[in-house]
């Protein structure tokens, strides 16, 4: 759990990074982020572990 946690931190401050210093590549990994919580709110919704998939 705690591999998760950190892969989101990175996300979040290369978001960030990405937002402020070069705004074309913000809106890509905003982009990004959406569709890997989309995909997170549907495991947790059909029951599969976010994790680990099973």
């Amino acid at each position: 759990m705690d591999l998760f946690w950190t892969i989101v931190v990175i996300l979040v401050i290369l978001w960030l990074v990405g937002f402020i210093a070069l705004p074309g590549l913000g809106a890509l990994i905003h982009i990004l982020l959406v569709i890997a919580l989309i995909v997170i709110v549907y495991r947790l919704v059909t029951g599969k572990n976010v994790v680990t998939g099973k």
